[in-house]
């Protein structure tokens, strides 16, 4: 078994690297992947908080699209995780 969590959901191949990639994120993004329940890749979680950020949430209002985001992705999840 591989450290990716316990998901339904297809894995995706990365083409870049991705601690690269983490690092070179803002610290709250950081912060929030650490404690996400979904193993997100930087690439995604840039763009949504970029997204956020673009329409002028803030860092507040970008961690709560994450946050959203985090919600949507688990509903589609077709296993039951247990949080």
């Amino acid at each position: 078994m591989s450290n990716i969590g316990s998901t339904s959901l297809r894995a995706k191949k990365r083409n870049s690297n991705p601690m690269q990639s983490f690092d070179s994120l803002p610290a709250p993004l950081r912060s929030w992947l650490h404690e996400a329940v979904l193993p997100w890749s930087p690439k995604s979680a840039r763009r949504i908080w970029d997204r956020a950020v673009s329409k002028g949430k803030g860092t507040h209002g970008a961690l709560m699209a994450l946050q959203n985001a985090e919600i949507r992705t688990l509903a589609r999840d077709k296993e039951r995780l247990v949080l």
